[in-house]
């Protein structure tokens, strides 16, 4: 597992991927930096991920940040989990209705 990366959640709004490395800079170097955003709408999901070049400096991040405040809202800041393998489009949702409605359409 990568104990690099952090997972930055709780995000105000108006945070870019730049201002994002701005707030993390001062705990080591940084080798990426991005704010989740919706695909459709090109809005921000209100999560990102910081990528250190050590494993001490995301740690000390993770001390000093983790439920810090930032524009009235108290930041998640962990180690990234890898991401799951899940099936495009979010799954098979006639599975769902089916199950749901007792015994099939």
């Amino acid at each position: 597992m990568d104990n690099k990366k952090l997972y930055v959640g709780n995000l105000p709004w108006s945070l870019t991927g730049d201002s994002l490395r701005e707030m993390f800079a001062s705990f080591g170097e940084i080798t990426d930096a991005v704010v989740i955003s919706d695909r459709m709408s090109g809005r921000s999901k209100g999560f990102g991920f910081v990528t250190f070049a050590t494993e001490e400096s995301a740690q000390k991040a993770v001390a000093e940040m983790n439920e810090k405040e930032v524009e009235g809202r108290k930041l998640v800041v962990n180690t990234a989990k890898p991401r799951e393998d899940r099936p495009p489009g979010g799954g098979d949702r006639r599975d769902f209705r089916r199950d749901n409605r007792g015994g099939g359409y």
